[in-house]
């Protein structure tokens, strides 16, 4: 009978040892204004860098002016996409929530502008909003708006984004104090 209490005694340890871990994941907002380019794309890039990392991390992309007639991704953002194997036709842009500010660990803006609007909006985004450069410690510059502009002013866009989400996953998870999944 000892023997089998110290089994079962081992055999739980073990378990809760290997169990995963009970920290909720790191949970990102991405915000521009109309959520149809560049948080669209900053939330893309962050999903795929997560998973080929093996980061838990959870994302969303919002606007701050959504423009209820333009909610599609913009074109030359989806060619882009496209030309990557990525299909983000079924996007529709939403507008940041107060629920969304509230269950977001952490709210990255495209702009200084945007950062404002959110702060003076919600006040519980303070001490949680930063604009994407800003947040990596880059020049705190904004990521221009390409919209209305030609293809080149998107692909500016997709490489400075390319370049700031990836720094800012993984700042956001060292942070978290969180491990990679195995």
């Amino acid at each position: 009978m000892r023997m089998l209490k110290a089994v079962l005694g081992a055999v739980l340890v073990s378990l809760v040892v290997a169990a995963p871990s009970l920290a909720q994941p790191v949970r990102i907002a991405f915000v521009d204004t109309g959520n149809t380019g560049r948080s669209i794309t900053a939330e893309t890039i962050a999903r795929y860098y997560a998973v080929s990392h093996s980061l838990d991390a959870r994302f969303i992309s919002r606007g701050v002016d959504v423009n209820p007639y333009e909610t599609k991704v913009e074109m030359n953002a989806q060619i882009l996409w496209l030309e990557k194997g990525v299909d983000l036709s079924d996007h529709v842009a939403a507008q940041v929530t107060p629920q969304d500010v509230k269950r977001s660990t952490l709210i990255l803006t495209l702009t200084a502008k945007h950062k404002a609007i959110l702060l003076e909006t919600f006040k519980e985004a303070a001490g949680k909003t930063f604009t994407l450069s800003e947040y990596v410690g880059k020049d705190g510059r904004d990521i221009e708006d390409p919209w209305g502009k030609p293809m080149d002013a998107y692909v500016h866009m997709f490489a400075d984004l390319n370049a700031l989400v990836p720094a800012a996953l993984e700042k956001a998870i060292t942070e978290a104090g969180q491990k990679r999944a195995p």
